[in-house]
């Protein structure tokens, strides 16, 4: 396959998916890993993607990670993390949601518990507002529009006023460095609500694994729980383990 094609095929991948890692490159475009670094560096000149570790993350457009973009990739994932994230939940707890798509399809499972929620997503707290037995905090900040979401200092200092039992949050990438993300605007708050939780649980599908993000958030021994899908690998998960992290597969 000539460089133009192999160059097409890449950008039609990152356009259906976020990150793709090298493997997945090589095949698809059959061509030896040295000759998909050298069209990734071109098609990074151009903008495209950006070269990351294991692989090449494509550039946010203005519809690409907006939460309705978010939503729409792995539904059936989502789903299923978000029933069994639920089940780590109890009556009477106060709860940090944060703005993550997993995270609100979480919020789903719980309109009908007791609970004192804790949030920053103005999505989450529309998901919640008919919950007649959760009471709802929005953290104030200011409002980054694409996600729906409140962020920085205000919204920090909120946060670091509080203590809650559990909170649940999605996040970028995830690699035995620890925890990243993508969007700089987010890292703060995401910080700022492992700190203050007694119990860190991360919502991810098997994509974030394996794959650094721009931003790092926390090193992997912040999280105590990891909730992900059937087809997060052994390898992913014994390393987890390996980190004194529970992980529950749905």
């Amino acid at each position: 396959m000539k460089a133009t094609a192999r160059q097409l095929r890449i950008r039609e991948l990152l356009g259906s998916q976020e990150f793709v890692d090298l493997a997945t490159l090589c095949r698809h475009v059959e061509g030896s890993e040295a000759t998909v670094r050298r069209d990734l560096i071109a098609l990074e000149k151009e903008g495209i993607l950006r070269r990351v570790h294991g692989g090449a993350l494509a550039l946010e457009t203005r519809d690409r990670g907006d939460f309705a973009w978010l939503s729409s990739r792995m539904p059936a994932e989502k789903q299923r993390i978000a029933e069994a994230a639920a089940l780590l939940v109890e009556d009477g707890q106060t709860l940090i949601l944060d703005g993550g798509s997993t995270v609100a399809a979480v919020a789903r499972q719980l309109l009908d518990r007791s609970l004192h929620v804790v949030t920053n997503s103005l999505r989450i707290a529309g998901i919640l507002e008919q919950a007649r037995r959760i009471d709802v905090t929005l953290t104030g900040g200011y409002l980054h529009a694409p996600l729906g979401i409140l962020l920085g200092p205000f919204c920090e200092q909120m946060l670091a006023s509080l203590a809650a039992d559990v909170v649940i949050m999605g996040i970028g990438g995830v690699t035995e460095d620890g925890f990243s993300n993508n969007n700089t605007l987010v890292v703060g708050s995401k910080r700022k609500m492992i700190e203050v939780a007694r119990k860190v649980v991360v919502v991810a599908d098997h994509t974030k694994f394996g794959r650094a993000a721009m931003v790092p958030v926390a090193p992997l021994d912040a999280a105590d729980v990891i909730v992900s899908d059937d087809a997060l690998s052994p390898a992913h998960q014994n390393k987890l383990r390996s980190h004194g992290i529970e992980v529950r597969v749905a």
